[in-house]
């Protein structure tokens, strides 16, 4: 089928990292065939990342409670059928009355499944090494190459598959002009002036076992701001303030507490805003790989081949010489792997990628 003029559903409702990694798909098919009509289905807290990205005609907000969230509130399974019935029923009718020609699958999971399947006669593509019986959802089953281990690389076969040859400028994030006046008058406001070294510090993750220690944060903050003459950002969710407060609290320097204070349109411009990103395996991690901010990101139980920064110019940083590195744990009793990454190997690590 040939997509020109054509709508195409796109199914990647969360993770947020998982969602920028899908946006090098979404450009390059909207570049090689502008006339084509693209919708997403995409979880609320996320749409914001795709609101001010012209490749994106239509957004298509769900709410489903995660149920693989380690926060995940007890109840959550019967909360997350629910929803999903209903948003099944929902999306149901919608696409009665718009259908889409061509529905791409990139979650991979039962749930999407049954969301790509509430699109009638749409062609299915999906991935053939897909879990949860997905498979079974498909027309066609696209199979990665076991050489390209990372999550960007593994979903471009759906660009391929259109014959959609990705180009260096479908790897980005759209970055809102509102939202990038509304961040330069947060960093004014804070007394960080034009052309201050800026530093997005992300301490916060959704896996208890990819994140570093308070105290070590709070030293580094204080390395960054004393021997860098940087101004250092904290971020993180609403759900993460208290953390990063406890951050702040035990540096001696005065960083500044983002975390809580600003949307995702405008995290999203504050990471394209930093001079670099220094932080754990998350969504705006990926963000900011995307922005072309030069990454330094503190990796654990994950595969860096895997989920790491996309592209050149970035550093990541793990421990050496243990067996257990990527084991994927969401908790562990020796979390040597992040431990013992030392403040000041950080702070090396940063000035040599930084040229500071």
């Amino acid at each position: 089928m040939n997509p020109a003029d054509k709508r195409i559903l796109i199914v990647k409702p969360s993770s947020l990292g998982d969602v920028v990694h899908t946006l090098p798909v979404v450009h390059a098919i909207k570049r090689t065939y502008p006339s084509c009509y693209i919708g997403w289905i995409v979880q609320k807290s996320f749409s914001a990342i795709l609101e001010s990205d012209p490749a994106v005609d239509e957004i298509i907000p769900i709410s489903i409670p995660s149920t693989s969230d380690p926060l995940a509130a007890r109840g959550a399974f019967m909360r997350a059928a629910v929803a999903t019935v209903r948003t099944v029923s929902r999306l149901r009718k919608l696409f009665r009355e718009h259908p889409y020609d061509i529905v791409l699958d990139l979650h991979a999971s039962f749930r999407s499944g049954l969301l790509s399947m509430t699109n009638p006669n749409g062609l299915r593509v999906g991935f053939a090494d897909a879990k949860e019986l997905n498979t079974f959802f498909q027309h066609h089953r696209l199979v990665t190459d076991s050489n390209k281990p990372h999550a960007v690389d593994k979903n471009l076969v759906f660009a391929r598959h259109l014959e959609c040859v990705p180009q260096p400028e479908d790897f980005r994030v759209a970055v809102a002009p509102e939202a990038r006046k509304r961040v330069r008058d947060f960093l004014t406001d804070n007394g960080i002036g034009e052309g201050e070294r800026v530093v997005y510090a992300n301490p916060a993750a959704r896996w208890s076992t990819k994140m570093w220690s308070v105290d070590a944060w709070a030293r580094l903050a204080d390395l960054f701001i004393g021997d860098l003459d940087a101004a250092v950002v904290l971020s993180g969710g609403p759900g993460d303030v208290p953390y990063i407060d406890s951050i702040a609290e035990r540096s001696q320097e005065r960083p500044l507490i983002a975390a809580g204070r600003l949307s995702l349109a405008d995290a999203v411009a504050l990471i394209d805003a930093a001079d670099v990103y220094v932080g754990v395996d998350s969504g705006p991690m990926h963000i900011a790989a995307f922005t072309g901010t030069p990454v330094v990101a503190l990796f654990g139980p994950t595969d860096p081949a895997k989920v790491g920064p996309y592209g050149t110019g970035h550093k990541v940083v793990r421990h050496h010489d243990l067996d257990c590195l990527a084991c994927r744990k969401r908790s562990c009793d020796n979390h040597r792997c992040l431990e013992e990454i030392t403040p000041e190997r950080i702070l090396d690590e940063t000035r040599t990628l930084m040229g500071w």
